[in-house]
């Protein structure tokens, strides 16, 4: 064969960040990619156009980071993007005076590369419990390589 040695840079398992879906079966509620960002469907409409057109939906969505509203135009007929939008919990450690925050995985390590929420009712809900001594959980929405915090819970009493 080939003596030459190959070197990858990737450093993923190489799972896709979305996945296709038909337009048409998206619904209110769901996850569409739009202009490249993740967004959360809160409004569908489909409209039937001419003799020899197709379909088409009408979405609306919200950034689900960010919380700006996007609009898209799809053939019901042709896929769109739908990104993998999970939500994990993690136990509040510490916040850092540069606004990171330090989380507890199941696995009993640390993740430490989230600031504080921009929402700053989210922050100081957090800032407060933690102050208090009490157990706080935040929830972890992650997509297409982005994470940020979306819910904070406090749970059982302080000091």
């Amino acid at each position: 064969m080939s003596d030459e040695e190959h070197h990858f840079e990737s450093s993923d398992a190489g799972a896709s960040k979305t996945y296709p879906q038909q337009a048409g079966n998206i619904r209110k509620g769901g996850h569409i990619v739009i202009k490249g960002r993740p967004c959360k469907v809160v409004e569908v409409s489909t409209s039937k156009t001419g003799k020899h057109g197709h379909a088409k939906c009408h979405f609306v969505a919200i950034d689900i980071f960010n919380s700006k509203k996007l609009e898209d135009i799809v053939p019901s007929s042709h896929n769109c993007d739908v990104p993998h939008v999970t939500r994990t919990d993690y136990q509040l450690i510490d916040i850092s005076e540069d606004g990171f925050v330090s989380l507890l995985t199941d696995s009993g390590g640390t993740k430490d590369d989230l600031k504080l929420p921009t929402d700053d009712s989210l922050a100081a809900l957090m800032k407060s419990g933690f102050e208090e001594g009490k157990d706080v959980v935040v929830s972890v929405m992650c997509s297409m390589g982005e994470e940020q915090i979306c819910a904070v819970k406090e749970v059982g009493g302080g000091k």
